[in-house]
């Protein structure tokens, strides 16, 4: 760092110009200025659902030059790097885990820019004043999660352990069209995808994509009741209301790409995208009533077929599913980051780690093999 730079603790995104902000964040939809304060300003990740949210600026004499969008968080919920085993040795210790320090976007487990800044020396400054600002507050530890390559390139010369996952994801190979796709793959996932398909289109399924204002307030008011619904079923209440998608709409709605399952004149299904950086993501599905094969349909092959018809890069699809790898979306290595406090529970974890990253890789090795596209 230089004699200029200093470091501040921000409670409040309004406290950064909004411009300065997206510059450093970059044309990923999740860490811009808009989509962290719809998340904020609509309660959704707000200290009432244990998301404080702490905004780490690096200011280089008095303009931005880094920043990590922070939470201090009071639970492991809304994730999706897994760390509740070790909470539980904490508490079995007699010790406190929460609250911890938490670098992510909540409820959206997506790789993108955690350390906002220009350059290595500036990522790994940041990376460092985290350790100093996480010590300061005398907290257990400190997470970073689905950090991109640059940062966790900092974060590991800063000394943080890091642990791998995986997601599954699907690559553009310049694809003409859904037919020149499909005939890449196998012939036995090939037919599969077909007759899964035919079934859904003789269902009298047909289907919308619509984007930004071609979204009006009834299909996206169909949407969340759809969203509500899948978190219901499987016994959980939303994380996200309403307000906060139209907020989204509102301030940002080049970026979202809306698929609509229409049955006839009634829509049963949808599954709302974000769109940035040449890539699609998967976020959200729901549906109104049981069609065989219309999750998939929904989600994934009217996505793949979006994204080849607007030359996007790649479909993320969000996190878990083995399931994915047959309609062509592969294993694809995720990363988080963590510093622990106490050097015991450190070693502790930096050992489980080891062993965990081991078995991952036999693991991605593994779901590898079964690849669904013909051999080169």
């Amino acid at each position: 760092m230089s004699p200029s730079d200093s470091f501040h603790l921000e409670t409040s995104l309004q406290a950064f110009e909004r411009s300065r902000w997206n510059a450093l964040a970059g044309d990923q939809p999740f860490v811009r200025h808009e989509f962290l304060s719809a998340l904020h300003e609509t309660g959704c990740a707000a200290p009432d659902t244990g998301w404080t949210p702490y905004f780490l600026a690096l200011r280089r004499g008095g303009a931005l030059a880094g920043a990590v969008p922070l939470y201090l968080k009071t639970h492991s919920r809304g994730e999706y790097v897994f760390d509740y085993a070790w909470a539980d040795a904490y508490a079995r210790h007699g010790m406190r885990y929460y609250p911890k320090l938490l670098s992510a976007v909540p409820f959206t487990p997506v790789t993108g820019a955690r350390l906002l800044a220009g350059s290595h020396d500036d990522r790994l400054a940041l990376a460092r004043g985290l350790i100093e600002l996480a010590q300061q507050l005398k907290l257990s530890s400190l997470h970073l999660l689905f950090p991109r390559d640059e940062d966790l390139a900092a974060l590991r010369e800063a000394g943080y352990l890091v642990r791998e996952g995986v997601q599954f994801h699907w690559r553009n190979a310049g694809y003409a069209g859904m037919d020149d796709f499909l005939a890449a793959l196998n012939h036995d996932k090939r037919k599969k995808i077909k007759q899964d398909r035919k079934k859904v289109a003789q269902a009298g399924i047909r289907y919308r994509w619509l984007r930004g204002q071609d979204i009006d307030a009834a299909a996206l008011d169909f949407f969340y009741d759809c969203y509500c619904r899948t978190y219901y079923e499987h016994g959980n209440p939303p994380y996200l209301n309403s307000g906060f998608f139209q907020r989204l709409h509102e301030q940002m709605p080049d970026t979202i790409v809306l698929i609509v399952a229409m049955q006839g004149d009634t829509p049963v299904a949808a599954a709302l995208n974000l769109q940035g950086g040449g890539a699609l993501y998967g976020r959200y599905w729901g549906s109104t009533s049981f069609v065989p094969g219309l999750h998939f349909e929904t989600c994934y092959m009217q996505s793949i077929e979006y994204c080849i018809a607007n030359k996007l890069s790649r479909l993320e699809g969000g996190a878990q599913g083995e399931h994915k790898i047959a309609r062509g979306l592969l294993p694809t290595p995720t990363w988080s980051a963590h510093w622990i406090a106490d050097p015991r529970f450190s070693e502790a974890i930096e050992d489980f780690l080891n062993r965990e990253t081991a078995a991952m890789q036999d693991y991605l090795g593994e779901l590898e093999m079964h690849a669904p596209f013909k051999p080169a």
